[in-house]
């Protein structure tokens, strides 16, 4: 019995000791490469920035506060949604030009150094909710551009709040984007094009591939399967490879996959960014008709949206 006591009291003590080093070290700093990547005051520039971050890469999603955007405005990102997560509440930053709360006070590599590396202006890594590390460097030049442009907003946002699983997470998983390769294309409408697009700005990958419940991919590339259990109904991306029979776009001509877009949104709880896919320009909606099109056709039946019984109403006396 003692033997026992004593074999449980070490373990005890083992795990005592680990938590406590986790609490101590889990924000680690990293060195990554300087991108050399500077903001630009040429008018085009930031055009396509703003195309960009309220459009096709739709930062906007989550650095406008939820309040804003149920008002049906995507400015200004002033951050302040949270996303809570088993291993803890993901406060997101406001990336407005103010200098106390915002990134007024952030160098030009250092938001490149965010986005290209996932590492925050202090060197801590970045959980990977954004994963536009391949942009090319045109594309972050102009997204850093137009922030530059914004106007800043007060808002201070806390600290994520971090649980210990998250903390062991952190300290031994969320690495920076080292080994990045950074994509050299050309913007025009060809499916090379489009393929950059799906992957890289407009982020279509990241849901119309389905992962598993630590966010890791398990099925094929944009066959869908991806779930979300919203209020209104549950939502399951759809599959867009040119499979015949299962693929959602199979049947589309070019025009009718653009006009679906301009349409926008259709369920009020679909996760889809539509406001911001929606502006979406006709060259890169057929740049990124002809990849999906080029696709290996795969066979994956998704129901795409379902339901929820609405509550009976209450009668009044």
């Amino acid at each position: 019995m003692k033997k026992t006591l004593k074999v449980f009291a070490i373990i005890i003590g083992i795990v005592l000791v680990f938590l406590v080093y986790v609490q101590f070290t889990f924000k680690q700093k990293f060195e990554v490469p300087v991108t050399g990547i500077k903001a630009s005051s040429d008018s085009a520039t930031i055009a396509h920035g703003k195309y960009l971050v309220l459009g096709a890469s739709h930062c906007y999603a989550c650095h406008t506060n939820d309040s804003l955007r149920a008002l049906k405005l995507k400015e200004p990102l002033m951050g302040g949604n949270v996303y809570k997560t088993p291993f803890g509440n993901f406060n997101i930053p406001n990336i407005t030009m103010d200098k106390e709360t915002g990134i007024g006070n952030f160098s030009d590599e250092q938001l490149a150094r965010a986005i290209r590396y996932n590492v925050n202006h202090e060197g801590f890594a970045m959980a990977g909710f954004m994963s536009y590390n391949s942009m090319s460097d045109e594309d972050i030049t102009a997204i850093i551009s137009y922030l530059r442009t914004t106007t800043p907003v007060r808002n201070q946002v806390p600290e994520h709040d971090l649980n210990m699983l998250g903390k062991v997470i952190v300290r031994f998983l969320i690495k920076p984007y080292e080994e990045v390769q950074v994509s050299k294309v050309v913007p025009d409408s060809t499916a090379e094009y489009g393929k950059y697009f799906a992957y890289t700005l407009g982020q279509c990958n990241s849901c119309h591939t389905k992962r598993d419940k630590l966010g890791r991919f398990v099925g094929q590339p944009f066959a869908g399967g991806f779930e979300w259990d919203m209020p209104d109904a549950k939502y399951m991306s759809a599959n867009l490879t040119p499979d015949d029979t299962t693929g959602r776009i199979a049947h589309w001509g070019e025009e009718v996959f653009i006009q679906r877009f301009r349409a926008g949104r259709l369920l009020e709880g679909s996760p889809m960014p539509w406001e911001g896919y929606q502006q979406i320009s006709d060259r890169d909606l057929k740049a990124l008709y002809k990849f999906f099109n080029s696709l290996e056709p795969v066979k994956n039946n998704t129901v795409t949206y379902v339901p929820k019984p609405k509550e009976p109403a209450i009668a009044e006396n």
